[in-house]
């Protein structure tokens, strides 16, 4: 800070700023109220159809997003001017003060020129008499401590002044396009994350084993103070860089780097250190900084290269930070990016997937390089995927994109795709290889036992790619309809397990993501089931009974009901089709026995067709869910009724005061309680009541009665559904004061018994296939 432009500084300007944007937040508040309470809430409630549901939904909720974004932003901007202004004001003070105590003892202070000031004594006007030959009115230790006071105040006002403009310039810097969500109560809070940013950084650049443990807490510590703060994450990860970030964290977790009193004292914290270190990298990779876009280009770059050298060598680069991506929201294109050099290593290494990539198989010369879980996240897919399971538009992306063309040479996939018997080379795509194809490399945990933790992390990357929200959530208003992208996946995954059950029997612990998956695609799912003729314009009855917002899967009805029976064999598969079939019968009902619904959303028949229809597929459903758990508890893999009975009640637990969102918001209008009274229904009452009626009865209900009789146990469950239909539709009917409720029974009970019969014919179709025992 220059003397002369603090000394005479005009704060006119920077006045008018702090004015300005003073009025500019109150405005941005306004507007952030109004885009939510009105644009967004009304976009939430609206019945958007084709296009408009998975486009205009969508866009208008992201604007509205923007406004709390920028009213954020412009806050943020307004305390930091606020707090530099005061500053310097006061730094004006003092210098101005300064100067005049100054003078009053005969010193003059004047400007030399770049910044620099000269303090100097008065002459007197008798020097020429004075014996002694002082020509000075003053001594040196005033014009001293005069120079020292001033040079104080100067360098605080430069401090003051650089900080607002780093921390101004870092905030501009996160969002190329739109505002960020960066908030700090003030410009000290700001400037400090990045000042620590710098240090820690500096720290994690030492030669790995050389830290100390001091040093380890004060980074752990520091990281995970600061994980969330996106200016800190973004200057740690561009000051650190992305060879040192591999090499940091490859020191720290391998064994073979040599630094024994980390892993002798702090080997239990190592995890956390991933954890800190995995969520600071991933909300800096959201920066759009230019330091961190290129960032992102060199860690990919180097991803295929061994860490130290061709010479040196080491793990390669994917290996050690796809371990870092197990935490956090990583950006989407980075992922995209990262993923498809990723796949194109994979391919270069196993001949296309004609053989084990031995690269990635644990050896005693492998580097461990997680700590998070048991896995030594030798392989980089492992990582990797349970990065996706949290970034959903990614992940959709990633299992849709090509692995290897069927016109590649080198291709080594052949499959009878036309049922002539012949073989012909087939394209894959990365789902179909990771799902179908790959040779996962085998690992043991600390008991020698098996490890599943790729494969696992997969059935969550699919998750989160199927269902348009992160793996292990549950959807909520702002959740998307299903894309094309996302509906296309679907039917691959449905018809991958309807083509080899055993993908998924042999790993039953993806189950529980399946299951998930499922009980957000009841709509796509029952319209399968309802076989239904297409009529003239494109629609059925059964489109109007099963409506849907975003895309329709278009499932077959014969690979459905293999998805459902064999899904249904793990308890947690189960418990999330089951409970999710219950709560979206219980919404069907309201909706269609809602005197309030458009006359053009309307099923066109009566109510007795309606809750009868609607009854049969729920019946069919459940008589698939009964014949895939049956076959669990009495077949091979020994599972317990109990672990069934457990698994429903955590799904009650999961989705206790979500009533309705367990069968994916934004998946269809009437899925949510918020949609249902958007129409005058009272989709929340009915649908809590029926799920807890639906608890009540499931619990030990085959342990109590049915044993090991398999026609026991067929009937079991179908009195079972039967009460919870005739519960659904008796309560709809009472929240809309039908006048036909003493008839409801006859008709729920015709329904649901057609219902099991149908599932039973399907059963009885698929036996062969599936090595099935059938029910009388």
């Amino acid at each position: 800070m220059d003397f002369n432009a603090l000394y005479h500084a005009n704060f006119k300007l920077l006045d008018d700023a702090v004015s300005d944007w003073s009025t500019l937040v109150k405005h941005l508040a306004d507007l952030k109220k109004d885009a939510e309470d009105d644009l967004h809430k009304a976009a939430i409630k609206a019945d958007w159809a084709g296009v408009n549901a998975q486009v205009s939904r969508e866009f208008v909720g992201k604007t509205a997003g923007e406004f709390g974004d920028a009213h954020t932003q412009a806050t943020t901007i307004h305390k930091i001017l606020l707090d530099t202004r005061d500053e310097l004001k006061t730094f004006h003070q003092q210098l101005t003060d300064a100067v005049s105590r100054g003078q009053k003892k005969n010193l003059t202070v004047v400007d030399a020129g770049g910044g620099k000031f000269t303090v100097m004594g008065n002459t007197r006007p008798d020097w020429g008499s004075d014996p002694s030959g002082n020509k000075s009115a003053t001594n040196q230790k005033d014009v001293d401590d005069l120079r020292d006071e001033i040079q104080g105040i100067l360098s605080k006002a430069t401090e003051s002044d650089n900080s607002a403009k780093t921390v101004l310039m870092a905030i501009a810097d996160q969002s190329s396009m739109g505002f960020s969500d960066v908030s700090y109560k003030d410009r000290d809070t700001a400037a400090q994350a990045i000042k620590e940013a710098d240090e820690l950084a500096k720290l994690a650049k030492k030669d790995p084993s050389k830290l100390s443990v001091e040093d380890f807490d004060k980074i752990n510590d520091g990281l995970k103070k600061y994980a969330n703060d996106p200016l800190f994450a973004e200057r740690f990860a561009t000051d650190l860089g992305p060879q040192k970030t591999l090499e940091f964290w490859t020191g720290i977790s391998d064994p073979h780097s040599g630094n024994y009193e980390l892993g002798r004292k702090r080997l239990d914290q190592f995890d956390d250190l991933q954890r800190n270190l995995g969520l600071t990298l991933a909300h800096a990779t959201q920066s759009d900084s230019a330091a961190m876009t290129e960032w992102k280009r060199q860690m990919i770059d180097i991803g295929d290269k061994p860490l130290h050298g061709e010479r040196g060598g080491g793990p390669m680069g994917f290996q050690v930070m796809s371990n870092l991506m197990r935490t956090g929201d990583y950006d989407d294109q980075f992922l995209k990016d990262y993923g498809t050099k990723l796949m194109a290593t994979e391919r270069k290494l196993t001949g296309n997937g004609d053989h084990e990539n031995l690269m990635w198989r644990l050896s005693g010369a492998s580097s461990w390089l997680n700590r998070i879980g048991d896995d030594s996240g030798n392989d980089p897919l492992t990582g990797y995927l349970k990065g996706l399971s949290n970034s959903p538009d990614a992940a959709t992306d990633f299992f849709n994109q090509q692995y290897v063309s069927k016109d590649d040479p080198d291709n080594p996939f052949e499959r009878d795709t036309d049922g002539n018997g012949k073989k012909g080379k087939v394209s894959l795509s990365n789902f179909q290889y990771l799902f179908e194809e790959r040779d996962w490399p085998p690992e043991t945990d600390s008991h020698g036992d098996d490890l599943f933790t790729g494969r696992n992390n997969l059935a969550l990357a699919l998750e989160a790619a199927t269902t348009g929200h992160p793996a292990g959530e549950m959807p909520t208003d702002d959740t998307p309809p299903h894309s094309a992208d996302q509906a296309k996946l679907m039917r691959a995954i449905v018809n991958s397990v309807s083509d080899d059950p055993s993908r998924v029997k042999d790993h039953s612990y993806m189950s529980d993501s399946l299951g998930q998956i499922g009980a957000e695609y009841l709509p796509d799912i029952h319209r399968a089931m309802a076989d239904g003729p297409t009529v003239k314009d494109g629609k059925s009855g059964w489109d109007l009974l099963y409506p849907l917002a975003g895309t329709d899967a278009k499932l077959d009805h014969s690979a459905v009901t293999r998805f459902l029976v064999t899904v249904s064999q793990n308890p947690e598969g189960y418990a999330a089709l089951s409970v999710g079939e219950k709560a979206y019968t219980a919404s069907l009902m309201d909706l269609h026995l809602n005197p309030d619904l458009p006359a053009d959303q309307r099923y066109p028949h009566d109510a007795q067709d309606t809750i009868t229809s609607i009854s049969r597929k729920a019946g069919e459903f459940s008589g698939l869910l009964a014949q895939g758990r049956q076959e669990a508890v009495l077949g091979p893999a020994g599972e317990k009724d109990s672990d069934y009975d457990y698994a429903v009640s955590q799904k009650k637990n999961l989705i206790s005061g979500l009533v309705g969102t367990g069968v994916g918001v934004g998946t269809s209008f009437i899925a949510s309680p918020a949609v249902g009274a958007g129409v005058g229904g009272a989709a929340g009452t009915v649908t809590s009541t029926v799920l807890e009626a639906f608890y009540k009865d499931d619990s030990g209900q085959y342990r109590a009665e049915a044993g090991e009789d398999i026609a026991t146990r067929w009937e079991t469950i179908k009195d079972s559904t039967t009460n919870i239909n005739y519960k659904a539709a008796h309560e709809a009917a009472k929240a809309h004061h039908a006048d036909y409720t003493d008839q409801i029974d006859t008709w729920v009970s015709e329904g649901t018994a057609t219902g099991f019969n149908d599932a039973n014919t399907d059963i009885h179709a698929m036996a062969k296939d599936m090595d099935t025992e059938i029910p009388d």
